[in-house]
């Protein structure tokens, strides 16, 4: 796997939405920019490997020839997206112990849904952008 200058803006983004929540929720804790910048590093990993998993239950459902394995996709998929929030709660736990708090399940889902919102919102610009020769 190769890092991209997306990977770096995805980053950065990221640094900034944790930042904002920091400011704004008391439940939210970062010890400081470091620590919030290795929390990003570790928020993109989980989640593109949670878009990877979920694009190809996306596709897995969408190819297959039975009802059961149709139900056995979307019951995975719907069993993932809450997984994939006490995942995170484990691993910053892991990592950064007392250092990072990222609240409770619910401040976590608000939290990876402002951060594919605003990573969606950044890349759309980036795309827009004319190209430097």
């Amino acid at each position: 796997m190769r890092i991209t200058a997306l990977d770096l803006v995805d980053v950065f983004v990221y640094v900034v939405v944790l930042n904002l929540f920091v400011e704004f929720f008391p439940g939210v804790i970062s010890e400081s920019f470091a620590t919030s910048l290795l929390t990003a590093v570790l928020l993109k990993v989980v989640l593109d490997g949670v878009l990877a998993i979920k694009k190809r239950l996306l596709k897995s459902r969408a190819g297959a020839s039975t009802a059961t394995r149709r139900v056995i996709s979307t019951v995975t998929l719907v069993l993932l997206l809450p997984a994939s929030k006490f995942v995170l709660l484990w691993l910053e736990d892991l990592f950064f112990g007392d250092a990072v708090k990222l609240g409770g399940f619910w401040s976590v889902t608000l939290l990876v849904v402002a951060l594919t919102g605003a990573r969606a919102g950044v890349r759309a610009l980036v795309e827009r952008m004319p190209r430097a020769r």
